[in-house]
């Protein structure tokens, strides 16, 4: 059971990667659509009530986030030499990942659909990022963690505060405590490039 378990597991994290990177893949392609747009779409067409529609909207946002994260966090691994660096980005793949586990199964038991690959504004920050090297990017990569991680507090805030839904509202307010941890990770890091010569 316990082998089972462990295998539908690595199962669903295979398959977010594998989303996130044929995301990535297919970013040359222009005819595509935005993962965000057709998510929305759909949701459009499932909800007419303004709550439902509110809270899909932030299911979509979220997806959004923790497919950057993931995306950035990877190529931070990848690109940094720097120990603290690279270990946030690990941090952002490993939580996201998980984060985007859960997303996706209150998602999916709520009818909502949401991006299911890194999205165009996601590809535009891999993009901004990768062109970054040393500690141009390291600073770079620091600065869009503190800033995106601002961000989705906020938003996960206003949502925890708003939500009709009592299981979305619950779950914006047990993901808070990660999401602020990760910021106060951030600013460390942040803080640490600062001191490195450019």
């Amino acid at each position: 059971m316990k082998n089972i378990t462990h295998f539908k597991t690595a199962m669903l994290q295979a398959t977010v990667i594998a989303a996130v990177l044929v995301g990535t893949s297919c970013s040359s392609n222009h005819d595509k659509k935005d993962t965000k747009d057709v998510a929305e779409e759909h949701n459009e067409k499932k909800f007419d009530d303004t709550d439902k529609e509110d809270d899909a909207k932030f299911l979509v946002n979220a997806a959004e986030i923790n497919l950057e994260e993931i995306l950035l966090g990877k190529l931070a691994q990848h690109n940094s030499t720097v120990t603290d660096v690279r270990e946030l980005g690990k941090m952002m793949e490993v939580e996201h990942t998980k984060c985007l586990n859960d997303l996706t199964n209150l998602a999916n038991e709520k009818s909502i659909s949401i991006p299911t690959s890194a999205t165009d504004n996601a590809q535009d920050a891999y993009k901004k990022l990768s062109d970054k090297s040393g500690n141009d990017f390291n600073k770079a990569y620091c600065d869009m963690m503190v800033k995106g991680h601002k961000d989705a507090i906020e938003m996960f805030e206003k949502e925890s505060l708003k939500s009709n839904d009592t299981d979305i509202k619950e779950w914006a307010i047990a993901t808070l405590p990660d999401l602020r941890r990760h910021l106060d990770h951030a600013i460390k890091c942040q803080k640490e490039c600062e001191k490195m010569k450019p």
